[in-house]
């Protein structure tokens, strides 16, 4: 069933109010790739009577639809970071948003949990707790350079006034708030969970405060430095920092999901559809892609310093068992609308599924070097066997007449895999590519990989000509789509032009579309952006803050219609889909 949105809902569940109201910036989509519907689901799995308002519409009273929560109130900006959402790299309004109703992006504010919160004290002067979740939330939870602004912000728990903030995927989190709010339990010592207190605790490792990371860089990345080092559930400290008059109390994070608890997630019944309540808008894009696509784990070991993942769902590969991920399949197989195409089977990089760090599992991620930069680490012992054997068991799904991989592809690890990478390609290129397949070398030259933290280009073409061999063998006609970025901090617009000597003369490509590095909070490259220093050396770092200088380092690569009138004989033309960080 679908979470009530309306009081019509409510009435006909028997639910006069609620206990809690989740409330999103994206339209509500009941699948367990959005978070407010796992959240919801959650919740009235153990007991709680959950209603979501999803966009609401802050001109008029639309936030007391469900009237009043008894326990408290949920917010989200939805499945993407609102300003990244709604503004481009050049700070542009976007015009579409894909998890809106009829496409338009005109119900998504600027900084949409702060305007919810600011929505619901409107309407409801002394109200029950305010809870912040989801990614926005999750990656602005302490003191933050925010692009847009070009500024270090405040904790977002302190701009929006809220009492808590939950951090990260947040399911055992959010369980214990709300079970400890009905029993009125002091929640302070949950897991993955960030308040409000006058003086940091006995315990906590205190940061540098707000107002000195705010006009000091050094003292920003040293402060980012620490904050990361404690994201590892197994070895983390609680963490303190001063934000004008009071401390960010900075809880440890959760621990990871156990399989059978991952398991039991995906167990829960999701409608796969849009509410009806939004679909009188219209339909949302994102349906398309989500419907009908299987997740096989959460987290990424990869830490490119461009990406949050490994703050937001942490770096410790949390899987499903087979026999869960087979059960989804044959309920999706079995779905009247389902018309035989899985459009995914993946995670945040599809190939990390069936292994970990032994040592990982036990004594937390290393705090002196990385699992796949600047090499992988032999601790980590690839192995694609288990993907290998989920692909072809889902291939044996009555139903089921074409799997795509949608999610992208670490080739590094295919090549690191001596028994298995093989295989496992040959398994893609025959069975699983729709066309083109995504891996993402996002540069080639060696001191912009550093900076982004990626493997080198030897790899990327060892990768290529293996991929191009394994297709001539099928009789197919395939082709890789190869994700880019422009602008990151430490390239140049002389390393532009050398990347696009690279693609023409070793790719024999010209992509159509780059993506232009957009800094995040939260991430190391948004760290090296705002300070324009490699955090590791000390040493300064040319970066690129003039956005017509941005623009052309992307024009470098794609070309314009003066520049580059007509493509060039045997350069075929890629435009990969933009990606979501």
């Amino acid at each position: 069933m679908f979470l009530p949105s309306t009081r019509k809902e409510m009435a006909v569940l028997g639910w006069e109010q609620l206990d809690v109201i989740l409330v999103s910036g994206d339209a509500y989509i009941d699948s367990s790739f959005i978070g407010v519907a796992v959240i919801g689901k959650l919740l009235v799995r153990e007991g709680f009577r959950v209603g979501i308002i999803a966009q609401p519409d802050p001109a008029s009273e639309d936030i007391k639809r469900l009237g009043e929560p008894l326990l408290f109130w949920g917010i989200s900006g939805g499945s993407v970071d609102s300003m990244v959402a709604n503004r481009t790299a050049s700070n542009k309004r976007r015009k579409s948003d894909d998890y809106t109703p009829g496409g338009q992006n005109t119900r998504r504010p600027d900084r949409a949990v702060l305007a919810y919160a600011n929505l619901i004290r409107r309407h409801f002067k002394q109200t029950v707790p305010l809870v912040l979740g989801g990614i926005e939330a999750s990656l602005r939870r302490i003191a933050h350079y925010d692009y847009w602004d070009n500024r270090v912000r405040r904790s977002i728990l302190f701009d929006a006034k809220a009492d808590f903030l939950l951090y990260g995927m947040a399911e055992k989190a959010v369980v214990e708030l709300a079970t400890a709010l009905r029993d009125t339990k002091d929640p302070r010592k949950i897991r993955g969970l960030c308040y409000a207190a006058q003086e940091p605790t006995a315990d906590a490792l205190v940061l540098p405060d707000h107002q000195k990371v705010s006009g000091d860089t050094k003292a920003f990345s040293e402060m980012f430095a620490s904050f990361y080092a404690n994201n590892d559930p197994l070895t983390a400290s609680p963490l303190a920092q001063k934000q004008d008059s009071r401390f960010l109390i900075h809880n440890p994070p959760q621990l990871p999901l156990t399989s059978q608890e991952l398991d039991q997630i995906h167990a829960l019944e999701f409608e796969r559809a849009l509410h009806p309540f939004d679909a009188q808008r219209g339909q949302v894009k994102a349906l398309q892609t989500i419907r009908f696509a299987l997740t096989t784990h959460r987290g990424c070991y990869g830490e490119c310093n461009f990406c949050a993942i490994a703050v937001h769902q942490g770096r410790t590969i949390q899987e499903r068992s087979q026999a869960s991920i087979l059960a989804e399949a044959r309920a999706i197989a079995a779905h009247p609308d389902f018309k035989g195409m899985v459009h995914d089977v993946g995670g945040p990089t599809a190939n990390m599924f069936g292994f970990e760090c032994r040592k990982k599992l036990t004594k937390g991620a290393c705090r002196d070097k990385r699992c796949l930069f600047p090499n992988i680490c032999p601790s980590l012992r690839v192995d694609h066997g288990p993907l290998i054997e989920l692909l072809q068991q889902l291939r044996k799904i009555r139903g089921i007449k074409k799997i795509a991989i949608a999610s992208g592809i670490r080739y590094d690890l295919i090549l690191a895999d001596s028994k298995n990478g093989q295989t496992y390609l040959k398994e893609l290129v025959r069975h699983h590519v729709s066309g083109q397949l995504k891996i993402a070398p996002e540069h080639t030259d060696p001191d912009v990989l550093t900076a982004m933290g990626k493997p080198t280009s030897e790899g990327l073409l060892k990768f290529r000509d293996l991929f191009m061999r394994l297709t001539r063998d099928e009789g197919l006609k395939q082709f890789l789509t190869y994700y880019l970025i422009a602008a990151h901090p430490g390239c140049t617009q002389n390393h532009m032009e050398k990347l696009r000597q690279f693609c023409q003369k070793k790719l024999h490509i010209l992509p159509r579309q780059v993506q232009l590095f957009t800094p995040t909070p939260c991430t190391w490259s948004t760290l090296m952006y705002w300070t324009k220093t490699n955090p590791w050396t000390g040493r300064p770092l040319f970066v690129e803050h003039n956005h017509p200088a941005r623009e052309r380092q992307k024009a470098a690569l794609t070309g314009s219609s003066e520049r580059n009138p007509s493509p060039k004989k045997g350069l075929p033309h890629r435009s990969p889909k933009k990606r979501r960080r």
